[in-house]
């Protein structure tokens, strides 16, 4: 007689293959959401006020930093043209409004100093002449006339409210999300406030139409600080395919910003045009020292936050602010 086989064994395996099929299932799933959870765009609230802003998620990718050697309108220092590799970051949605920043410059808990802390938080000294240029002081203007340290101390001070590391972008991360996956923006004046649809002011922020991916006022409304050192010859120096370049803090100036602002002509609001500031930018300062806080001459110029998707230690994060603050 033909043997059978013993159903029993069989059955006695079975549950523990539907457990390990289980637990792997649940393990992908996790690791899944946890996947998507870190591209995801989201909302922060400065801790014990009613601010809050948007951070933007800019997926990781490779573009072509530079102007195309065809544009009648580039500058030498934005060729040559270079493949760079940017990883995954989140970048406000807009630039820095008043409201956020004065959380920061008038919050009474933080001391005020003429010279920028490096290893404490402080904020800035008044403006001593209206540094709005009556344009308006609105929630929602974007904050202008501030120098590339007093950004970075505000993301210091957001730092040790939060307990997340922001910064400003460097120059690839800002082209690169300008960019959003395209060449640049045609018709400018959908997108950012120049010359000719400005009225000569900044304008709230969120007026006109965001990039392919989300942000708004890239171009014009302010210039914005990146958080590198001018150098006209950097993509020069530069190899293809280089991951997250940046150019770290020399001298005073310059310092670079892109964008362009209201003041500017439409040739300016390029993604791939640099800025390099200037002493020119504080010019009518009376103080000796000039203050390293405002820009009595940088009434165009403002900020937006990055966030880098996989954080320094803490260790690196108070060297970071050290370098960049001193």
């Amino acid at each position: 007689m033909e043997s059978k086989p013993d159903i029993s064994r069989l059955n006695q395996k079975q549950p523990v293959v539907k457990k390990n099929k289980f637990i792997l299932l649940i393990t992908l799933l996790c690791l899944k959401s946890i996947s998507l959870l870190a591209q995801e765009s989201y909302v922060e609230t400065i801790p014990n006020t009613d601010i809050s802003f948007r951070m933007v998620s800019i997926p990781a990718g490779t573009f072509t930093i530079g102007a195309d050697p065809a544009d009648p309108k580039k500058e030498p220092d934005e060729a040559p043209q270079k493949k760079i590799t940017v990883s995954a970051f989140w970048l406000e949605e807009h630039e820095v409004t008043f409201e956020e920043w004065d959380a920061f410059f008038k919050n009474m808990e933080v001391p005020q100093t003429k010279a920028i802390a490096v290893d404490a938080v402080s904020r800035p000294t008044a403006q001593y002449i209206d540094l709005t240029w009556g344009m308006g002081r609105d929630p929602k203007q974007p904050a202008n006339s501030m120098s590339q340290q007093a950004g970075i101390m505000y993301c210091k001070w957001l730092y040790e409210k939060t307990g997340v590391f922001y910064r400003l972008p460097t120059e690839a991360e800002w082209e690169y999300a300008c960019r959003a996956g395209s060449a640049d923006i045609k018709t400018v004046s959908e997108y950012g406030y120049y010359k000719a649809n400005s009225g000569s002011k900044y304008h709230k922020v969120k007026q006109l139409k965001p990039n392919a991916w989300g942000l708004y006022d890239m171009l014009g409304n302010l210039s914005e600080w990146t958080l590198d050192q001018y150098d006209a010859a950097i993509y020069e120096k530069l190899s293809d395919n280089v991951k997250n370049p940046s150019t770290p803090p020399a001298t005073k100036y310059p310092r670079v910003a892109r964008g362009g602002s209201y003041l500017d002509e439409p040739h300016v609001l390029r993604c791939s045009n640099r800025i390099p500031s200037s002493a020119e930018w504080n010019k009518r300062d009376p103080q000796i020292p000039k203050s390293r806080w405002w820009l009595t001459d940088g009434m165009y110029i403002g900020f937006r936050i990055a966030r880098p998707s996989t954080p320094p230690a803490k260790e690196e994060i108070e060297k970071f602010y050290a370098q960049y603050l001193k």
